[in-house]
């Protein structure tokens, strides 16, 4: 099988054989674990120490330990920087500009039942989110490796969280509401696949498709604020004015309605789960990050603004989507523009979560953390194509079973933690790697902040309105340790998982990034 997939993909022995041990990915057919023991292909490998641990200079092995062994520069097989500033900054930018600024406005002025307090919740989502992004831009500038929270989780932690949080990545199986209608759910599985076909037939293509629906879609905020200007202009005020006149909201529901407007900010986060990819990214991380958020935040007020320009509030209540019924008003003959532009927004917003999201699953398989077969990366294209696979049919099964609302509340509270558990992350490794090279460094108190405001947005819902479906979140993330135990922990292994792993390997042509080991 192993000389069948060899003369497949025309990988060199003696090519392979050059590459340093040091470089091996954990996603070979026969490899060393952490702690040294071997596992055979397709399993969830055995935990261990650190491959190397920091010294007291700061540089040097100090990287080593920190980022993962798999993918690097000298592999046969790797993945390659093709990221730069602009393509960082798209990223951003048009994963968070979804489908989130049409639907939450009129989310949060149910939840707050004040204008005032409603614009000032998005300003503060905002804040929250470009402090947490800038926490993250520390993180990761100091470890390079994909995966975001779970590369940080590796480090501050161990094994055992960072195995929890990849098994947070198909937490959407556990909600169930009714579904939405039968065309929408068919549209957006067929959005899918073309989705998943850009990202899995080039890198630059699916970067291509992303820079082109962003640019779309901040067109298409332009519009949106110039229509709220012209009416301004004209001296419709009195839908702002009186804008604190409602009944403040209780602690609880601030923290909810917090939810409803990070849904719309979701996705600054998205940039270092492929920091591998990331042309200097000790640079063009923060850069992406300083340049795309404030950006975000910028067009969230001003198009709430408006909208309060053309609608009351109670209008923007009971419109499905405030955009179209914006165009409606605004635009008379071209309110197509509408919604035309929220399929760009929404359809570029997914792309740019594929494109991100399947970067977790290469990274934590690639560690041992899950099937080896999804760290692999397709052997021309360069693509980690069963990654984004998986996350494909996790977003599928999302769409088949969830509703965007639930969704909401869900995502946002099982995210929070996690979010925390960074910030905690950063902190904690500011006394325990304080030598530690840091190309980017925040202020302390923002991972403090960042972290207490978690604890709230996490704790707050619980106390306020007790739910059950938060029990069964909790639950879900730890039981997850049901399969970190004899999978990962003890290093237990299904005999039929290596002819598993060589099937796709054969059937999605696509091997691991450090190749030696497959011919030895």
């Amino acid at each position: 099988m192993r000389d069948k997939i060899s003369q497949l993909f025309c990988l060199q022995k003696n090519a392979c054989k050059n590459n340093s041990a040091d470089n091996r990915g954990h996603n070979v057919p026969t490899k060393t674990t952490r702690n040294g023991s071997m596992c055979a292909n397709g399993t969830l490998g055995a935990e261990g120490p650190e491959a190397t641990e920091t010294d007291s200079s700061g540089t040097g092995r100090m990287r080593k330990s920190m980022e993962r062994n798999g993918s690097t520069q000298n592999d046969t097989v790797h993945l390659e920087r093709r990221l730069g500033l602009f393509s960082g900054v798209a990223l951003i930018v048009g994963t968070m500009i979804g489908s989130g600024i049409f639907v939450s406005p009129s989310g949060l002025l149910v939840r707050t039942g004040s204008v005032g307090v409603s614009f000032i919740i998005w300003l503060a989502c905002g804040l929250l989110s470009l402090l947490g992004a800038l926490a993250y831009a520390e993180l990761g500038t100091m470890n390079t490796s994909s995966g975001a929270e779970w590369a940080y989780f590796m480090d501050a932690y161990g094994p055992a969280p960072a195995f929890l949080f990849s098994w947070y990545a198909v937490e959407a199986f556990v909600s169930e509401c009714d579904p939405p209608r039968g065309v929408v759910k068919m549209v957006a599985l067929v959005a899918i696949v073309m989705i998943l076909f850009v990202n899995c037939y080039s890198v630059n293509l699916g970067m291509a498709v992303q820079n082109i629906f962003t640019a779309a879609k901040l067109v298409a905020v332009v519009i949106v604020i110039c229509g709220g200007a012209w009416k301004l202009f004209q001296g419709n005020t009195q839908h702002l004015s009186n804008a604190f006149n409602g009944p403040m909201p209780n602690i609880g529901a601030i923290a909810t309605a917090f939810y409803t407007g990070l849904w719309a900010y979701d996705g600054w986060n998205n940039l270092n789960y492929v920091t591998e990819e990331i042309k200097n990214p000790s640079k063009n991380l923060p850069r992406s990050i300083m340049i795309g958020i404030p950006l975000v935040t910028l067009c969230y007020a001003l198009i709430n603004i408006s909208y309060l320009a053309a609608m009351s509030e109670q209008e923007m209540i009971e419109s499905e989507a405030v955009a179209v019924t914006f165009g409606n008003r605004i635009l008379g003959a071209l309110a197509w523009l509408m919604p035309l532009s929220v399929t760009v927004s929404t359809f570029g917003s997914a792309n740019g979560t594929l494109f991100a999201a399947g970067r977790l699953c290469f990274a934590a398989s690639r560690e041992g953390h899950l099937l080896d077969i999804l760290s692999y990366v397709h052997v021309r294209r360069l693509t980690p194509a069963p990654g984004l696979i998986f996350h494909s049919l996790i977003a599928s099964a999302m769409v088949l079973h969830g509703t965007i609302d639930s969704l909401i509340d869900f995502f946002s509270f099982t995210a929070w933690i996690f979010y925390g558990g960074a910030m905690l992350a950063l902190i904690v490794m500011r006394y325990t790697k304080p030598n530690y090279p840091r190309p980017y460094k925040v202020p302390i108190i923002i991972p403090v902040v960042v972290l207490v405001i978690s604890v709230y947005l996490v704790a707050a819902p619980i106390f306020e309105t007790p739910r059950i479906e938060y029990l069964y979140a909790l639950l879900f993330i730890f039981a997850g340790l049901i399969f970190y135990v004899p999978f990962v922990k003890l290093g237990m292994t299904p005999r039929f998982m290596n002819k598993v792993t060589l099937f796709f390997q054969l059937l999605l042509e696509v091997v691991p990034t450090s190749s030696m080991a497959m011919f030895e």
